[in-house]
């Protein structure tokens, strides 16, 4: 199967998923959005696959939103409203499909980014590694995100890295489970995960992530509050206006 913006390499019991938008830091359109959930499709298909593992590349896992393609597509509520929908339908699958859900981190993650590693099983990071949520420098917020970072890592960590915007280092994110382990050599850590998850049943892994799921209810009011505030404020003047302006001059809104 052929994809413009990831790459698939099925091995064994593990689908490796690569974000290949070099030129935009891995930056999330809906191309890439709907992708994924295609390649998702695709390990659920092989009934051998145990492991999908979402990496990035060049020091870049993956900066979030498409800023430039979004300000090209003068973002109305509409449009809006089915992105967000699609994204955060993306990240709820992450956390429900039979496979074990790996994100590999070797460098910036940022925005969107975050919220593909918080709704993944685990996440593996790299000590150059760093973690932020940069929307509200531009007068948004990290609406589909937030979700599942506070499922992952807590009401006041996620709240602190929206507010704060500022990068969370590596260990900073093992010490609050952003990241489950850092490591310099990230392929070891993957294969003894590999290991054990390819001795489990596809059935355990969906009544395991089904029952978890009960603890932690992830209701449609949840779904509906993301998408409808991500939705009101990419179609406000002001974001469109910051966005444009970067899109036209590549400056950011805090240079002036």
């Amino acid at each position: 199967m052929g994809y413009e913006t990831i790459e698939t390499a099925p091995r064994n019991a593990t689908l490796t998923i690569t974000l290949r938008r070099p030129e935009a830091e891995n930056s999330i359109d809906d191309t890439m959005v709907r992708e994924l959930g295609e390649a998702l499709d695709e390990a659920e298909a092989d009934a051998a696959c145990r492991v999908v593992v979402i990496e990035g590349g060049d020091g870049v896992f993956s900066t979030g939103m498409d800023l430039v393609g979004a300000a090209d597509g003068m973002v109305d509520h509409d449009r809006a409203t089915r992105g967000g929908a699609a994204f955060f339908g993306l990240l709820k699958r992450l956390t429900t499909i039979p496979r074990v859900v790996v994100a590999k981190v070797d460098g910036r993650v940022a925005g969107g980014g975050v919220g593909l590693a918080a709704a993944s099983d685990f996440v593996f990071a790299t000590p150059r590694s760093t973690f932020s949520l940069p929307e509200a420098l531009w007068g948004l917020l990290p609406c589909c995100v937030a979700p599942f970072l506070i499922r992952r890592v807590g009401f006041q960590k996620a709240y602190a890295m929206s507010l704060s915007t500022q990068p969370v280092s590596a260990l900073q994110a093992e010490a609050c489970s952003l990241a489950d382990q850092v490591s310099g050599d990230l392929d070891p850590v993957v294969r003894r995960l590999t290991f054990r998850s390819s001795k489990l049943q596809e059935s355990t892994i969906a009544d395991l992530k089904r029952y978890y799921a009960r603890m932690w209810i992830m209701s449609a009011e949840t779904e509906q509050a993301a998408v409808g505030e991500l939705a009101r404020l990419m179609s406000s003047g002001d974001v469109k206006g910051r966005l444009s302006d970067f899109a036209r001059r590549q400056r950011f809104p805090w240079e002036g």
